[in-house]
């Protein structure tokens, strides 16, 4: 149907313009005739058997299309296509569908329905692809000619006036399958396909107006179409359609080199991936015998093969497909990174379609870094089997609420643990019983009883388990091993600068990390180390793994540090923001004292804020929740012309507390280099009482204030911790009584609550303890099933 449909209100209420548009329907006659009668009169209140008696149609039929309207809306009346009986099959639509179907609905049969196809059909498309269900066989896309290797990349897109290619990258080892399913929506495609849109409109054809164009670029609806004999077709070059005149040989060879270019850049940022230019579309004539005439890059010694889009895909379903396959087989292929793309072609939609160099040369960040997996590049590695603990499998939502039980209460007899959890006195001695055997729980001295037998209370064994907490500063590693109780077993710390090399900076991290766990020694056992947690500055793409734009680290942007150091670690390793990772730590080294919502400031290199609410760390859609340094921008007013918040410099301490120090004229000590030294001396003299290194710190103090007041007023939360690195003794009490008058004295509800402003419980060293206590709170914190987690039964990698 062409009809533009109009928005479904969400109370199953008939709108006036669905009224209209069904009542067209019930007027024009056919099959959608009778679905709309019975949408219409049920509407009117009436029954089924009388709107069965009024349309002359059997019960049956009213019910099923009723329930045919309540679960898909107008769609779902449509006429669609006999099952086994297309006019047209389009295989990479159903790759897509197969692919990003919710759980259990991407089998061949939920497909064929979906599609109005044969299940025949459906399976044999799944066959050519190799997307076959539990069976360790690697997807093949079908190009022509087909690609080697069995593992697939979306590597960048090229758009110009005249063509479009998609870069593929492959390798001959396949990945390790996403352990956590689908990493892009729908949501996202839908984006994709408008950013797509805007692009083509924008991009100037010969002979014909930008949107002719825009349609005409797909070409051929279904890309390059074969030849009876098999050969590949001319394409969508070769019938440009009326209107389209040949573009100037010119613009075809400055689009050449444009994309030659293009494609030996992509050869020099990738060089250990095969890559492959497929075209999707092309207006540029041409005898080349590679596909579409790609040409070849200078410098790439022809390690770029060129390739036409399957014969039975348009190129915009065919891209689609790729972007779902490349997604859903490694968890690096974010929502982030098509977001990017998807930016990349706003820009180039909004940018001078006359400029000679207005091109989509979107290329993603290098994720062949560590596709040596397996191959180890330190012996000091093979000595040690860190691969994870596997007796400490809680196959139990209830044994996770006894430990959590235990473990805010330090120590506790059984009856305790029943009357707190509401649990039967038999099932908490079955799981008590259970966790002793496997030395989760240790038994403490007998308690004497006024009746009765003595009570034994139980207390978690700290040496049940441990975990390696990492943090990266902009200045310093630090490296910390700690116990289920939260005892540090060790500590190492390393310095770092900004300008490292990436390579050399994750050898650095994963020597201090072997370092670390060696010199822990007999102290940790291998069955009882349950893995590896990464604190690193934010944003964060925790999907992808990789730290984005971390402050001061700008030669570390868009690295994808989490799968580089599990090529180092045959562990579990996951990667938090540090100040949820702080957060976390507080969380589980505080126990009892942290059993309520409460935020976390984290005074580090920027302020951060870590969010523990309603029973859970809080992380946002993007795991990059607790922004702070916009928030408090907004509440003091500090905005652009545009608008947009001003980057505060009070939110950097290290940095803006010596420089109003400066100001007030407290003179630098000539010992002090960098901003961290520089820092802490102003600590010392403001702890001293002298006046401008005072006045310095109660000014930073004021302005993290005033984002804290935004914060508990906009969570009704009473509890607010300080902690990280630039929260030391010396200037402690300045940011506890300013920003404890502050969110008490100016809240809405200031009668309503009492907000208590604490230190945290951690050390200096909160982010690298926190990183790994998410490791514990991973394992142990009680989940109800179906809430998003992000382990329970950690992977060993």
């Amino acid at each position: 149907m062409s009809d533009t449909r109009p928005a479904e209100p969400a109370d199953g209420t008939l709108s006036p313009e669905l009224r209209a548009v069904l009542r067209r329907w019930a007027d024009e006659g056919g099959p959608l005739a009778t679905r709309a009668g019975v949408v219409l009169l049920a509407a009117d209140g009436l029954r089924d058997a009388e709107i069965s008696r009024r349309l002359g149609v059997s019960r049956q039929t009213v019910g099923s299309w009723r329930q045919r309207w309540t679960s898909a809306g107008i769609d779902g009346l449509e006429h669609r296509p006999r099952t086994g009986r297309p006019a047209t099959v389009d295989e990479a639509e159903v790759v897509t569908r197969t692919l990003l179907a919710p759980g259990g609905s991407g089998a061949s049969r939920a497909v064929a329905r979906e599609l109005g196809l044969s299940h025949a059909t459906v399976a044999g498309i799944r066959r050519r692809w190799r997307l076959v269900p539990d069976e360790p066989v690697a997807p093949s896309v079908p190009t022509r000619p087909p690609l080697p290797g069995a593992d697939v990349w979306v590597m960048g897109l090229y758009v110009d006036g005249l063509r479009g290619v998609l870069l593929a990258g492959t390798r001959l080892v396949p990945s390790t399958p996403a352990t956590a399913g689908t990493v892009i929506g729908a949501d996202v495609l839908a984006g994709l396909d408008r950013s797509l849109d805007a692009a083509l409109t924008s991009t100037p054809r010969p002979g014909s107006g930008p949107a002719t164009a825009a349609e005409r670029a797909p070409g051929s609806d279904h890309g390059s179409d074969p030849e009876p004999n098999g050969a590949p077709g001319p394409g969508p070059n070769a019938s440009d359609g009326p209107g389209r005149g040949s573009p100037r040989r010119a613009d075809v060879v400055a689009s050449e080199r444009a994309l030659a270019g293009y494609l030996a850049q992509a050869s020099r940022r990738h060089p250990d991936l095969a890559l492959h230019a497929i075209t999707l579309w092309d207006a540029a004539p041409g005898d080349d015998p590679a596909p579409a005439g790609v040409p070849q890059p200078p410098d790439s010694h022809g390690v770029v093969t060129c390739h036409h889009i399957p014969a039975r895909s348009t190129w915009r379903t065919f891209l689609r497909a790729m972007i779902a396959l490349d997604s859903t087989s490694h968890p690096e292929s974010s929502r982030r990174v098509y977001l990017d793309l998807a930016a990349e072609l706003e820009r180039y939609a909004a940018g001078d379609a006359d400029d000679p160099q207005h091109t989509v040369r979107w290329l993603r960040e290098n994720v062949a870094g560590h596709l040596g997996a397996g191959e180890t590049t330190d012996s000091s590695a093979r000595g040690h089997t860190w691969s994870g603990v596997n007796q400490i499998d809680l196959g139990s939502f209830n044994e996770c609420v006894v430990i959590e039980t235990v473990r805010l209460s330090g120590t506790i007899t059984r009856g305790e643990i029943a009357h707190r959890t509401g649990l039967t006195q038999q099932s908490v001695s079955r799981i008590a019983r259970s966790l002793l055997d496997r030395g989760i729980l240790i038994e403490d001295a007998q308690l004497r009883a006024t009746s009765g037998k003595p009570r034994t209370p139980v207390r978690l064994r700290g040496a049940a388990a441990h975990a390696l907490g990492i943090h990266i500063d902009p200045e310093l590693l630090t490296a910390v091993v700690i116990d289920l109780d939260g005892a540090i077993v060790r500590t190492r710390t390393r310095s770092v600068s900004a300008d490292t090399d990436p390579a050399e900076f994750v050898e650095r991290v994963a020597a201090l990390g072997r370092q670390t766990l060696a010199e822990a020694g007999g102290a940790v056992r291998p069955e009882g180390f349950l893995g590896i947690g990464v604190a690193v500055p934010g944003p964060v793409d925790i999907a992808s793994g990789t730290v984005l734009g971390p402050p001061l680290m700008s030669a570390w942007g868009d690295l994808p540090l989490l799968y580089l150091l599990k090529d180092h670690f045959p562990c579990p390793v996951i990667m938090e923001k540090d100040s949820t990772a702080a957060a976390a730590g507080e969380r589980w080294i505080g126990r009892d004292r942290r059993a309520r919502d409460f935020a976390y400031l984290y005074l580090g290199t920027g302020v951060g804020t870590g969010l523990y609410l309603n029973g859970d760390i809080y992380r946002g859609v993007s795991s990059n929740a607790g922004e702070f340094g916009q928030l408090c921008a907004i509440a003091l007013g500090r905005v652009d012309e545009d608008g947009r918040p001003e980057m505060m410099p009070e939110c950097n301490p290290p940095v803006s507390v010596p420089d109003l120090a400066a100001r007030g004229g407290l003179r630098p000590a000539a010992t002090t280099s960098g901003s961290t030294a520089a820092y802490l001396a102003v600590g010392r003299a403001a702890a001293a009482g002298d006046r401008a290194a005072t006045a310095a710190v109660r000014e930073v103090a004021r302005a993290v204030g005033r984002g804290a007041l935004g914060l508990t007023d906009l969570l009704d939360i009473d509890l607010i911790v300080l902690g990280g690195p630039f929260f030391t003794d010396d200037v402690a009490d300045f940011y506890l009584s300013e920003i404890a008058r502050t969110v008490n004295e100016f809240p809405t509800a200031r009668r309503l609550r009492r907000v208590e402003v604490e230190p945290s419980v951690l050390s200096a060293g909160a982010a690298a303890v926190g990183a790994a206590s998410t490791i514990f709170h991973a394992t142990f914190t009680p989940r109800l099933r179906g809430r998003e987690t992000r382990a329970r039964h950690l992977p060993t990698s």
